[in-house]
């Protein structure tokens, strides 16, 4: 008889799609602190975000004004301020999952396959039809919205290959990564183990165009707020269609790229 052999200890298992769907439904924590987690973490690395920008101007001797100025319109301002807020929070969520024993992979940060390029190439048109039918159905039902008000979403002009790329990363890469793992990973894993699937799907996407509603130049942005629950739903469908976070990054990428290149390459 062949002799059984050692399975090497530098050869992980891997998660199949079935498996991460069973471990999605079962996250050893409770859904509501989850949910309460995910929030305040979103919230304390905005706020660290500040702080550190607030330290970096201190150390120049800036004032107030001219440190919120380089913050609001300095394109190394903006990045430095995203990609710190962004892997704080994220760092947050891997440190409250190691607690538990769990890996992005149990998020759906597994192996990328060419099927995830196809479901969200298909999956855009479809977002878009879907925003523009959601917009009219709200000018209808809801005639004040100012569908005029302006999005402020980063500096108001990019010069430069250097300059473009840094913006390319803080308002299309860095959020697309960063909200998947946030939102359709943790945030709508953890509502899942709390409540019926469809009201996860509704409570997610609220909180996630909620979140985009304070983007006005001047007042609310309810347009934005719209485009992005109607993104969510897209968002979280790829979720659970392919089990994976892949196709949802690629569209959410996808939407950022149209308002990076209508404001920085269309003049």
């Amino acid at each position: 008889m062949p002799k059984a052999t050692k399975q090497s200890k530098d050869v992980k298992p891997t998660i199949s799609e079935k498996e991460t769907t069973i471990l999605l439904s079962t996250f050893p924590w409770n859904g509501w602190i989850g949910a309460v987690y995910v929030v305040l973490a979103f919230l304390i690395a905005q706020f660290l975000g500040s702080v550190v920008i607030g330290v970096y101007a201190g150390l120049h001797h800036w004032t107030g004004v001219y440190a919120e100025n380089w913050l609001t319109n300095s394109v190394n301002g903006q990045f430095a301020y995203i990609l710190i807020a962004e892997a704080v929070a994220v760092g947050g969520i891997y440190l409250f999952m190691k607690h538990y024993r769990f890996s992005f992979k149990m998020l759906g940060i597994n192996r990328p396959r060419l099927k995830y390029l196809w479901y969200a190439l298909i999956a855009i048109p479809i977002y878009y039809g879907l925003a523009v039918v959601a917009l009219i159905i709200s000018r209808i039902f809801a005639p004040g919205i100012n569908v005029n008000e302006t999005q402020q979403v980063g500096p108001s002009s990019s010069h430069g290959f250097i300059e473009l790329a840094l913006t390319f990363l803080s308002l299309v890469i860095l959020p697309a990564i960063a909200e998947e793992i946030m939102v359709r990973g943790f945030l709508y894993g953890s509502l899942k183990k709390v409540m019926p699937k469809i009201g996860a799907v509704i409570l997610t996407s609220v909180i996630f165009g909620a979140a985009h509603l304070g983007e006005g130049s001047t007042g609310l942005l309810w347009t934005a707020a719209i485009q992005f629950f109607v993104l969510s739903l897209v968002l979280i469908y790829l979720r659970e269609k392919t089990q994976s976070l892949w196709a949802s990054m690629i569209v959410h990428a996808a939407n950022n790229t149209v308002a990076f290149v209508s404001l920085f390459l269309i003049r």
